[in-house]
């Protein structure tokens, strides 16, 4: 069976190389596969939330978006007790299933897109996405759109791996991947084309955006076909009734900011309290699903996706008092779900505490002004994008995603006022958004990666030199010092063997020579400065920059091996600064071209 699978996988991967090739364009190349990655994308979207529905079913006897209706019908002991047996489930199966045995989101999208070429695992994006459904169907109160995100960017990344293509195609097949999967999960294909650019892409170049409109459009296109085409949130038109609200929306956006803020400390808080205790990792979706269970006992509207909060809040049916009460609940059951290593997504969760704390804000201003006043549920639509915006460190692809799900443009100036000010605040007091967070805890950052990545896709081979300069180590000083006033570049040591020793440079040479007493018996050996790091052939000349830098080395050794440690030649600053130079002026005469 297992080889039957290979060869199917093969002749897949054989047609669309013969696809590939047989298009000479490769603008049209790049097109026609963002047509198949978007479908595929699609299907993806359509096929997890059916796994979800499924698992919910089994579980609670009601569809995903049911289940804190079914909730409400259990008793407090069952309750607790399914949350946390499921919670049990899913930490073991995250133990056997997943790299890192953690869950995969969009953190893990944004790094390869930034670090590893747009490169991903085929086999860890279904398990993901298997285990991310699973959480959401057994109540977890996590979102949707993050597991379909990775989903439909682990597809492309299979897709460019089987091509063969190279970083710059396959970081964009990569974004045509995420935006078919945003404008599936959301119904939204504009903010997909943005979520995509923004956030993994990162740039607006025409070269990009052509392939990943068509994904998305054809993610819409799947979608609508199999779902229907009406928004997440159908309202009616909603208006701002005065200019003099501004001040209020401005503030709406601290207040906002505020909400992230807690939603995203609390989910380090309670990662940060198992490390103390020390939970073992396949138990903390049990204890927090023991957690989220207590929770629902009262608010079973915590349980899953959030989408029966938000449409709460938007209603305007429901009380001050429990506005506030549900986001406070929401960010403690987000917090002790993703703290606790469920597998799900933050947009969702996100959304549905800005609408309550946003409805909650807007009460309080009818009440003080109620001749300005507009709708609280115009202040929830704010505070879906002013808390979402900070929490995915996208504020423009937020701000389309609020008009699209909610198809009224009446506020949208207001939303981008909010989002503004969230983001600046959030960014001032707290730092980048939940997913570089995710990567930084890591020891993973992102910042001005982007770039290196072009580095990458060359070994250093590319620019390693031959013409080093050795000494043996039994060499005496007068013959060090020859060969290093031929070279003005450390002599590298070396043993009978040809092994590195490690280098002298002209401190180490200075310090011999200009003794009050030169010892004539001194030899290479004793002057040797054993070599912090090396290279190999095979290392990436990104590898090679980084350590040039973060040793403050302008001369690294390269060696055949790790192992044996025999000299081959060296590396010098320059030439990887004159690499990454050109590497930079072909990426933009590249993308100038396709423009």
């Amino acid at each position: 069976m297992s080889g039957k699978r290979t060869d199917l996988k093969t002749r897949g991967a054989l047609v669309l190389q013969a696809a590939y090739a047989f298009m000479r364009n490769d603008q049209l190349r790049v097109g026609l596969l963002a047509l198949i990655v978007g479908a595929a994308a699609a299907y993806g979207a359509i096929l997890f939330r059916m796994i979800a529905d499924v698992v919910a079913w089994l579980v609670f006897g009601a569809g995903e978006e049911a289940i804190p209706e079914a909730a409400r019908q259990m008793s407090a002991l069952s309750l607790i007790a399914t949350t946390t047996l499921t919670g049990l489930a899913l930490g073991l199966a995250c133990r056997f299933l997943l790299p890192d045995k953690l869950p995969q989101g969009v953190a893990e999208v944004i790094e390869a897109a930034a670090l590893r070429n747009g490169r991903m695992s085929w086999r860890h994006g279904w398990s993901a996405a298997l285990l991310s459904a699973y959480s959401i169907g057994v109540g977890g109160s996590v979102g949707r759109e993050g597991p379909i995100v990775h989903l439909g960017a682990s597809m492309a990344a299979q897709v460019a791996r089987w091509l063969q293509m190279g970083p710059n195609l396959a970081r964009t097949l990569l974004g045509c991947g995420v935006a078919a999967a945003v404008a599936a999960a959301f119904n939204a294909p504009i903010a997909g084309v943005f979520f995509a650019l923004e956030v993994v892409v990162g740039h607006y170049g025409l070269g990009a955006f052509s392939p990943v409109v068509i994904a998305s459009l054809i993610g819409t296109i799947v979608t609508r076909v199999h779902i229907g085409d009406q928004p997440a949130f159908g309202l009616s038109s909603q208006a701002v009734q005065s200019f003099w609200e501004v001040p209020a929306f401005l503030l709406l956006g601290v207040v906002a900011a505020i909400a992230a803020i807690l939603l995203m400390r609390g989910i380090a808080l309670v990662q940060a309290a198992h490390e103390r205790i020390g939970t073992p990792v396949w138990l903390r979706p049990a204890v927090g699903g023991a957690g989220l269970g207590c929770i629902a006992v009262f608010f079973p509207q915590v349980l899953g996706v959030g989408y029966e909060m938000t449409t709460a809040a938007l209603t305007d049916r429901t009380p001050l008092e429990l506005l506030i009460a549900l986001a406070l609940a929401k960010i403690a059951a987000t917090s002790l779900c993703h703290g606790s290593l469920y597998g799900g997504g933050m947009f969702s969760p996100s959304l549905a505490i800005g609408a309550l704390t946003g409805g909650a804000f807007g009460m309080v201003a009818a009440s003080l002004a109620p001749t300005l006043g507009s709708q609280p549920t115009v202040y929830a639509i704010i505070g879906m994008g002013a808390a979402a915006a900070p929490v995915l460190g996208a504020p423009i692809s937020t701000v389309i995603m609020i008009f699209e799900l909610t198809t009224d443009y009446g506020v949208t100036f207001a939303v981008m006022a909010a989002v503004a000010i969230s983001s600046l605040v959030t960014r001032g007091l707290y730092g980048d958004s939940y997913f570089h967070w995710q990567l930084k805890r890591r020891g993973i950052s992102v910042e001005g990666h982007r770039e290196l990545g072009l580095l990458r896709a060359r070994r250093v081979t590319a620019v390693m030199r031959d013409d080093h300069v050795t000494v043996a180590h039994d060499a005496a000083l007068e013959h060090v010092r020859d060969r290093f006033r031929s070279s003005h570049a450390p002599v590298f040591v070396v043993d009978a063997e040809h092994r590195l020793l490690g280098s002298i440079g002209f401190e180490e040479l200075a310090d011999a020579v200009l003794a009050e007493k030169p010892d004539p018996d001194l030899k290479a050996v004793d002057l040797v400065r054993r070599s912090k790091v090396v290279l190999t052939p095979d290392d990436d000349l990104a590898t090679a920059l980084n350590l040039c830098r973060s040793e403050q080395e302008e001369h690294i050794p390269v060696v055949r091996s790790r192992d044996t440690l025999d000299l081959v030649g060296e590396v010098r600053l320059r030439d990887l600064l004159s690499a990454y130079n050109q590497a930079l002026l072909h990426a933009r005469r590249v993308e100038q071209g396709r423009a």
